[in-house]
């Protein structure tokens, strides 16, 4: 057995307190070595430097052991991606190592998805088997952004692989996304290339229901599979090497996709000032 205790530099430290969720974990070549998942929105900025603490000592790693750190970007809470961003660029700092700026829909869409796979395999998921030929399963992860929006992307599944993007991380209209969706649908039937299963995971009790994905009744088989993210998917995706890693810290920022409030109030009266003058 290999003696990761020999392997210095090439460990992951992974965070993500873009949702609900923070998630830490201690990711080697593929492999978890620990993880700690804490539920407690808006508590992330007390828990997260003790919680880092415990992942390290209950993998056995030292600050010379680490390789890189992945984080979290976003799409998802303006204060809570902006906590994990500042933790890996202080720490990325003060270890001289670089770091990994990772979207937190598509570690969303991984682990939905094998999550998902798992439940099929121990037969605690009731999912109809696609008629006719059919391409990778399409996943589309959620984390509500209120006022019936969503953070959200489109990926295909690619076996046990990070899954592939299809569309970008935005903040969308779910009724809006639903509709564009089943035009994706009607155009990949066209090619010969429709979807096997369409799973929406994360946020599901909100944007999931019957109700909001009715347009898509036609389409074969659509899941909704609640799930909340964990740490590790953010670091198997820094190691896979899919987002840059770099040495340099100061160009990691979030990833909010949009103007928070307060900023868009403000540009708004600048607007209005201006006009006036």
């Amino acid at each position: 057995m290999t003696n990761l205790n020999n392997e210095p530099r090439k460990r992951f430290l992974a965070l993500d307190t873009s949702t609900a969720v923070l998630g830490v974990a201690v990711t080697w070549n593929g492999e978890l070595l620990h993880e700690i998942n804490a539920s407690g929105e808006r508590n992330h900025s007390v828990h997260l430097l003790p919680i880092i603490e415990q992942a390290l000592q209950a993998s056995a790693t030292a600050a010379d052991m680490i390789g890189g750190i992945a984080v979290g970007v976003g799409p998802g809470s303006y204060t809570g991606t902006r906590i994990a961003v500042t933790a890996a660029k202080t720490l990325a700092w003060a270890w001289n190592v670089p770091v990994t700026g990772v979207s937190s829909l598509h570690a969303l869409a991984w682990g939905g998805y094998h999550a998902a796979t798992v439940q099929q395999e121990a037969g605690q998921a009731d999912v109809p088997t696609s008629d006719g030929a059919a391409g990778p399963d399409w996943i589309i992860p959620l984390i509500d952004a209120r006022r019936g929006q969503a953070y959200t992307a489109l990926f295909a599944a690619d076996g046990d692989n990070p899954p592939q993007r299809l569309a970008p991380d935005a903040i969308r209209l779910m009724a809006d996304w639903v509709q564009e969706l089943g035009e994706r649908l009607k155009a990949a039937a066209a090619e010969g290339m429709i979807p096997g299963k369409l799973w929406f995971t994360g946020d599901t009790a909100l944007h999931g229901s019957a109700a909001s994905l009715a347009p898509l009744a036609g389409a074969g088989s659509v899941q909704a599979l609640p799930y909340e993210l964990e740490g590790r998917w953010t670091g198997f995706l820094a190691e896979a090497g899919i987002y840059e890693q770099s040495a340099d810290v100061h160009v990691l920022i979030p990833n909010y996709t949009q103007l928070t409030e307060a900023e868009a109030n403000l540009r708004r009266s600048s607007e209005g000032s201006l006009n006036k003058g």
